[in-house]
Formats: C-alpha cells, structure tokens, sequence
C-alpha cells in the first residue's frame, strides 16, 4: 500500500499542478457567463431591420397595394389580374386580344373583351386610367357622331345578307374581320338583333358603331327557341357564349330552386354573363 501513498517530488508537483487546474476550470464554469445571447445582441438591430424590410416587402405585394393606383388596364398581368378578382379564363382573354395587336381602349370594351361580371367591372373601373390620346379620341368621335347624319332603316342595307366583300368596304373591317363575322352569323343561323356583332371575337366596338350605320337586321331569322325549364347541359351549351360549365350552373341553379319562374333569375347564377343577357334570352323561354 505505501507505493500508492508515497511519491516523489515530481510526482507531487504534478499532482497539485493538476489540482490547481480542475480548480480553476470549476471556477471558470460557476463565474463565468458562455450564453451566446450577447453574440445575438450584435446582430439584434440589423435582424429588426431586415425584418422590417421584409414585411414592406410583403405588404407592396398584397392585393391592397396592387390595386391602390390607377392603371391601364392593357397592362394587366396574371397576378394583377387574380388579386383584381378576374378569372383565369378572362384574363388569358384579355391577353389573346392584345397578342392580336389590338388594344382597350374604354371600360365598355374591357368588359367586352374578357366578359367581366357587372359588378367587378364597377369595382375596378374607377382604377382604369388610359392615355390621353384615348380620352381625345373618344370625343372627336362623339362630336362628329352628334352631327353626322344618321341612314334610316330604308337606306341601311341588310345585316343578314352582307358579304365578306361589301362588309370589308367598312372602315376597320379587313379581310380577317369580315370572315369572322360571316362565320359567327352562319353559326347563329342569322343575326336577330345588330347589337350580337359585339360578340364577334376581336371586333371593337368603334368598328361595331360604323357596320350598324350601314348595315341593319331587316329579316329575323326563325329561331327555335329552347324551353330553360326543361333543356338539358349539353342543349344549353350549344347558344352562343355559353359554355358546358355554366350550362351546368344554369341546370344546378333550375334543379335547386324547382325551375326558372322569370329570366330574369339567370342573373343570379354563378358565372352568368349579366352583360350578354339581352342576346341570351333571345334564343330562350320558359314554356
């Protein structure tokens, strides 16, 4: 047992030494503060300042902010567009027509370009903000309109007979144009009111007003029209502008509330385009 308890200096003076040691690092741990909080502390005014910059970032992408200014609505992207509240259909409408070369020019053609609800367009309307040269334009335009001598239902040449020809005589219809319109008439089996040339896909409605003062619906064409109470999706999606989802709509709405009493009533269905009614009851009835 006395080599265990008896040692040399050297042995000795190690010993203490590694005494001393564990003494202090005991020390070091109890008194001394390793927390990495002061390090955060540092950084703690840049972190607040990023933060900050990235809720600024955040709040310039919300829809608030989006839709805050006025703007043309020519410019319309598909984010502006979603946080407006359109649909993914008008938009990529909105964006055919201006990959056509042709532009918007009023309220009255964005609505008629996309299709629009009523109430959106009233929404987002006060936000438009077109050139100048669109709002001068505008007035010239009303001015000679004012005065210029307007043909009578004689003088003005029938609608449903015109060809591509004599339509192209027309000032801003080409040959692109003037075939359309003869395809749209041939697919309604005849226009039965002038207003249904707004529904011909990329015909502006300066081009519109200039074909009605020539030309006129002067025979209707017999219609067929179709019983709401009792058509089926697939029969009401063969009108005009009225596709098989909103068909659908329509056939859900007329099952949920035991049919269609007044026509007036397709207004309150999901989708409905309010702005097309007057051309959609056309072909309709409730017997």
């Amino acid at each position: 047992m006395k080599s265990f308890f008896v040692f040399k200096r050297k042995q000795r003076n190690g010993i203490i030494g590694l005494l001393l040691v564990i003494i202090i690092i005991q020390v070091l741990y109890f008194t001394v503060e390793f927390s990495n909080e002061k390090i955060y502390d540092v950084f703690s005014e840049e972190i607040v300042l990023l933060q900050q910059k990235t809720d600024s970032l955040k709040q310039i992408s919300s829809a608030e902010h989006l839709i805050k200014y006025s703007f043309n609505p020519n410019y319309i992207d598909d984010h502006r567009g979603y946080t407006l509240g359109m649909s993914v259909e008008e938009i990529d409408r909105l964006h055919r027509y201006r990959a056509s070369g042709k532009w918007v020019n009023s309220a009255e053609d964005f609505q008629r370009v996309t299709g629009v609800s009523d109430s959106l367009l009233s929404e987002i309307k006060p936000l438009f903000k077109f050139p100048e040269w669109v709002n001068s334009s505008s007035k010239q335009r009303s001015y000679a309109t004012t005065f210029s001598k307007e043909k009578s239902f004689s003088q003005k040449k029938n609608l449903n007979t015109a060809t591509a020809e004599e339509l192209r005589e027309i000032r801003g219809v080409g040959e692109v144009l003037s075939k359309r319109i003869i395809s749209y008439r041939e697919h309604l089996k005849g226009f039965i009111i002038d207003e249904q040339l707004y529904d011909v896909y990329g015909l502006e409605s300066s081009v519109v007003q200039n074909i009605m003062k020539e030309y006129t619906v002067k025979e209707t064409p017999v219609i067929e029209k179709i019983n709401i109470n009792t058509a089926s999706a697939s029969d009401l999606s063969t009108l005009p502008f009225i596709s098989f989802q909103l068909a659908k709509e329509i056939v859900d709405y007329r099952i949920l509330h035991n049919g269609f009493t007044d026509l007036e009533q397709l207004k309150n269905v999901k989708g409905f385009p309010v702005s097309k009614y007057d051309r959609f009851t056309l072909y309709l009835t409730l017997d």
